[in-house]
């Protein structure tokens, strides 16, 4: 069931734009069980929508997870909130996006869901097992990530991956989704069961299952870092240490991607340059992301191939 505004995107678009207000970008997660998720969609649409809040909310009977943008004067009220919304929320960790763009979002959407987050794994109830890795902040992940007993492992899709990561992090390309991944993620550490074994993602909320996961299959050096990409690269800037993350950090709203360093590691899919801005291929029967440099946005009209630019030309 989604609890939405029912106003076309192009004028909540232009609404927008026209308020001068300062907004916050938030993201949270908590993984408990609710007993009526329905009933806890429509309470916190009701007060969103009154707020001026936007973005996107899952809940699920496994949890919340929530990406929202909101104005400034209302965070502590959301904060407050948020804790006194169920006992399970009360110190909710809540992230500050690394980059504030009021173009994050233009709707509210607050989603009933079968999970938060799909394993696709059915002997395995994370909820009742309820362990994860070690949590690890920016200091300790600097600390150990050079240490040639752990790994570093990338839990986000490849697209995620191309525009910033840690340096030799390891990626399962193959995959397109965290279902796939988690069914490929065994098989892949295994050769590495006796390092450190460190986990991350976007917000952390991946990094939760993968890790329990692995866990759960005697795994034993577990580590994942506290808030993910987000929180580790505010935790580095507020204690002035290095930042091992280069590039961009991919996010899943209209910004697309918030800058941590100016090093550009990807490259155009069509002529190679170094690039890192992703595009959707115009023609909608494709729409596949990609990065493309201006040069072969406009000699390809906005498509990933020759086949789709001939395709919307026709």
């Amino acid at each position: 069931m989604l609890f939405y505004n029912k106003t076309s995107n192009i004028k909540l678009k232009k609404i927008m734009f026209k308020k001068n207000e300062e907004r916050k970008i938030l993201s949270f997660y908590k993984y408990f069980f609710i007993k009526n998720p329905l009933s806890l969609c429509n309470d916190i649409y009701i007060l969103f929508n009154a707020l001026d809040i936007l973005g996107r909310i899952y809940i699920s009977h496994e949890g919340i997870n929530a990406q929202i943008s909101i104005p400034c004067y209302f965070y502590e009220i959301i904060k407050n909130f948020l804790y006194k919304l169920h006992p399970k929320l009360k110190n909710l960790y809540i992230n500050l996006a690394i980059e504030h763009k009021k173009n994050a979002f233009w709707v509210l959407r607050v989603i009933h869901k079968k999970n938060i987050l799909n394993d696709n794994i059915k002997n395995f109830n994370f909820l009742k097992f309820n362990t994860v890795g070690k949590y690890l902040n920016a200091f300790q992940v600097n600390k150990m990530i050079d240490n040639v007993n752990t790994i570093i492992v990338d839990i986000r899709n490849y697209y995620e991956y191309e525009i910033g990561h840690f340096n030799n992090a390891i990626i399962f390309k193959s995959s397109n989704s965290f279902r796939e991944q988690m069914s490929m993620l065994l098989y892949n550490l295994k050769k590495y069961k006796n390092k450190n074994i460190i986990l991350y993602c976007t917000g952390g909320i991946r990094c939760e299952k993968a890790t329990s996961w692995l866990i759960f299959n005697k795994f034993k050096n577990i580590f994942h870092i506290k808030g993910g990409i987000i929180s580790y690269i505010n935790n580095a800037k507020k204690n002035n240490l290095p930042i091992k993350f280069k590039g961009k950090n991919f996010v899943f709203d209209n910004r697309m991607s918030e800058l941590v360093t100016k090093d550009i590691i990807s490259h155009c899919y069509q002529c190679n340059n170094y690039y890192d801005i992703h595009t959707n291929c115009k023609n909608n029967y494709c729409h596949l992301l990609f990065i493309q440099c201006p040069s072969c946005k406009e000699k390809y009209h906005n498509c990933c191939s020759k086949n789709c630019k001939n395709i919307i030309s026709k």
